[in-house]
């Protein structure tokens, strides 16, 4: 049967290098790049501070217990992306190590956690924007600003701002990777530059005194904070969605996973420091743009507008990162007969998965415009979690299996990492909340509809 049988990784390793295929342009500058501009976005604009109604002033430790969760399972990530450098990321690990089915359920969850992720960004972005060009005298009509019911007692239609910015990513990616990964290098350094003025110029104003109690939640406060915050860490597993556009895989895969991981582990840390030194974690409930409260509260408005801009470039390169990762793991899916040939065909001139970006793109653009941010956000933690677990554990499996196999990085204490990863992982999982266990349930149940259905009886493995 198909069902448990695993792909051979020297047959998917070759193809992959097969002429006509996706163009090897990236480099490790890239692929840190890459993870930063996937990284450094929504959380560290809107996140820390819903963090630091949660956690207090801890919310630093609640980053530095994220990071550690994700740093675990980055090192598993690094030897399955530089050993095995093809497209599709934990998806094309999964289908090497446990099976086809359990590789098809990691793909069924990482469309939804790559696709949530780009339409609750969008949504974000919208809301920045707005801001930003409201103080140019410039306001749209207001049944066009969100998806119905997002404003209570407010006549919306459709969020068009988040919609449009989806279509114009969209675009961009459907032309190339090396120009959409130039137009992320641009936005990551301004947004970058944005963050470390912040620390610049808000460590200026830090009273220490806000920062007692450090924990007035407890450890709970802290690791519920840690769950929550997890969001801001998603996005350097996309950076393994490249393999087989990087020159050098071997080598620049681990750098690009590693680096940028450490890079914004920092940034979040001093960055949450010095908003809960500037102003009372208490005044922070509500507010969506904490970084800009901050700045307010210490009576640096001249800087409000760079912030704003900041955080529209952050969350623009996070979309267009992630929207690059989800339509690599469709490709490798497609190419395997899990999903419509059509989704996996390179365009002669692009050398991109042509159809396959747009659908992504206008799909889940329609999404970020009908859908209220709330909803969007319930289920990505969770995926996320559940496919770092399941990366960690094929590591070992993979060790056993194919000892020989030769690896460019090899990820250090094995079995123990891995095992870490899965322990700190499945304890940020258990703070989320039951609907969001039930609602990934049902979704995981109608992507075993949708594999026996048709997946099983297409799969490329299963007619060989």
């Amino acid at each position: 049967m198909s069902l448990f049988r695993t792909k051979n990784l020297d047959d998917m390793i070759a193809n992959s290098r097969k002429p006509g295929g996706l163009a090897k342009v990236l480099g490790p500058f890239d692929l840190i790049l890459m993870g930063i501009g996937a990284i450094v976005g929504t959380g560290i604009f809107v996140l820390t501070g819903t963090g630091a109604v949660t956690a207090g002033p801890a919310l630093t430790l609640s980053f530095v217990v994220a990071a550690i969760a994700c740093g675990f399972a980055a090192l598993c990530y690094a030897e399955f992306a530089s050993t095995v450098p093809v497209a599709g990321s934990i998806y094309t690990y999964t289908y090497a190590t446990l099976g086809e089915l359990a590789a098809w359920m990691i793909g069924w969850d990482l469309l939804l956690e790559y696709g949530l992720a780009t339409s609750a960004v969008s949504v974000g972005w919208s809301g920045y924007f707005q801001s930003l060009i409201s103080g140019f005298g410039i306001n749209l009509p207001v049944e066009l600003t969100a998806a119905p019911g997002a404003i209570p007692g407010v006549h919306t239609l459709i969020n068009l701002p988040a919609l449009c910015i989806m279509l114009v990513l969209t675009a961009m990616l459907s032309w190339g990777v090396r120009e959409s990964a130039r137009l992320n290098n641009i936005m990551v350094a301004i947004k970058v530059g944005v963050v470390l003025l912040f620390i610049f110029v808000g460590a200026r104003h830090v009273e220490p005194a806000n920062w007692k109690p450090f924990m007035p939640f407890g450890y709970n406060g802290m690791l519920s904070a840690a769950a929550l915050v997890f969001f801001a860490f998603i996005g350097f597993d996309a950076v393994t969605s490249a393999a087989e556009e990087v020159k050098r895989p071997e080598r620049d895969l681990p750098i690009g996973i590693i680096g940028s991981l450490a890079a914004c582990t920092v940034l979040y840390v001093v960055v949450s420091a010095i908003m809960t030194g500037i102003v009372p974690y208490q005044q922070y409930l509500g507010v969506d743009h904490p970084v800009s409260l901050a700045l307010k509260h210490a009576g640096e408005n001249w800087f409000a507008g760079f912030v704003d801009l900041g955080a529209i470039l952050g969350m623009t390169t996070v979309i267009l990162v992630m929207a690059y990762g989800q339509t690599r793991i469709i490709f490798a899916m497609s190419r395997d007969g899990l999903l419509p040939k059509a989704l996996s065909t390179v365009h002669p001139r692009f050398h991109t998965p042509f159809l396959a970006t747009w659908m992504v793109g206008i799909v889940f653009g329609l999404i970020a415009a009908v859908v209220p941010l709330n909803v969007l956000t319930e289920l990505i933690n969770i995926g996320t979690l559940a496919a770092f677990s399941l990366v960690s554990i094929a590591v070992v499996i993979m060790r056993k299996k194919r000892p020989d196999l030769k690896r460019a990085f090899r990820c250090p204490g094995v079995p123990v990492i891995p095992a870490l990863a899965v322990i700190f992982c499945v304890m940020l999982m258990t703070y989320l909340s039951w609907f969001t266990w039930v609602a990934f349930a049902v979704w995981l149940v109608l992507g075993l509809g949708i594999y026996f259905g048709y997946a099983r009886s297409r799969s490329q493995l299963n007619k060989a």
